[in-house]
């Protein structure tokens, strides 16, 4: 079975080893006999139509942000139409921050987003940097990473975040959650990248993938020794910072 990925701007929004999370869809689909089909879909090009199951968004400095918006406003209205049909979609840090409404630099400067997750980001004067751990209650899981970001994420009321912050910052370094999610598409700063060190996320959204394409599949186990060592490791380090910050 073919998985179709569109990975937007992967030569603009690749920071923090963020690559990585494809690299990581790609191994464990190949080791369930499923081929990873990975799309660029850059500056000025479209949207394929029904022709992408997941969608899969990097993190970025302002610079980098601010060159891509505009033209990722223009792909609102297929990359919102695709999520409602099913396709999944993940989006990282300066990603996450354009899914919402809106993002406001540094400089004051509003960069239009593409209103598919409710929320919006305006960028502080400290960064929140450091391990963080959460608990998805949705998933009965916990997600562990890396967060580097000086915006504050604002969701709406009743928006479902992606996790509870045990220890970290979040979206805003107050409200006690990270990240937010809606239909199959799901926001989040964590990098490091985020997928080596939280398998079952990974097949979370390789599922979703494959259930768009039309092959409902619940995969099959993967000896993930290695992985939940390294889920292990940044989820000690997270909690050795006594808490939320």
């Amino acid at each position: 079975m073919k998985i179709r990925v569109g990975h937007l701007y992967p030569d603009y929004l690749n920071i923090y080893a963020d690559r990585g999370n494809i690299a990581v869809l790609t191994e464990r689909a190949r080791l369930r006999g499923h081929e990873l089909e990975v799309r660029a879909i850059g500056m000025g090009d479209a949207v394929p139509a029904g022709a992408v199951d997941l969608f899969y968004v990097g993190g970025g400095q302002d610079r980098e942000q601010e060159l891509v918006a505009h033209d990722l406003a223009a792909k609102a209205a297929p990359l919102r139409e695709a999520v409602e049909a099913g396709a999944a979609f993940l989006a990282v840090c300066g990603g996450y921050q354009l899914l919402g409404r809106y993002y406001v630099d540094v400089a004051g400067h509003e960069l239009p987003g593409i209103g598919l997750l409710p929320l919006h980001t305006v960028a502080g004067d400290r960064r929140m940097i450091g391990d963080v751990l959460l608990e998805c209650a949705w998933a009965g899981e916990t997600l562990a990473g890396f967060e580097n970001h000086a915006g504050r994420t604002i969701l709406d009321e009743g928006a479902e975040p992606l996790g509870r912050v045990v220890s970290g910052f979040g979206n805003d370094g107050r409200s006690g959650y990270e990240g937010c999610r809606h239909l199959r598409a799901y926001g989040t700063y964590l990098h490091g990248p985020l997928l080596p060190r939280n398998p079952w996320f990974a097949d979370r959204l390789l599922e979703e993938a494959l259930a768009h394409a039309g092959f409902e599949e619940q995969l099959a186990a993967l000896p993930d020794e290695f992985e939940h060592e390294a889920h292990a490791v940044s989820a000690a380090r997270a909690r050795s910072r006594g808490g939320r910050s």
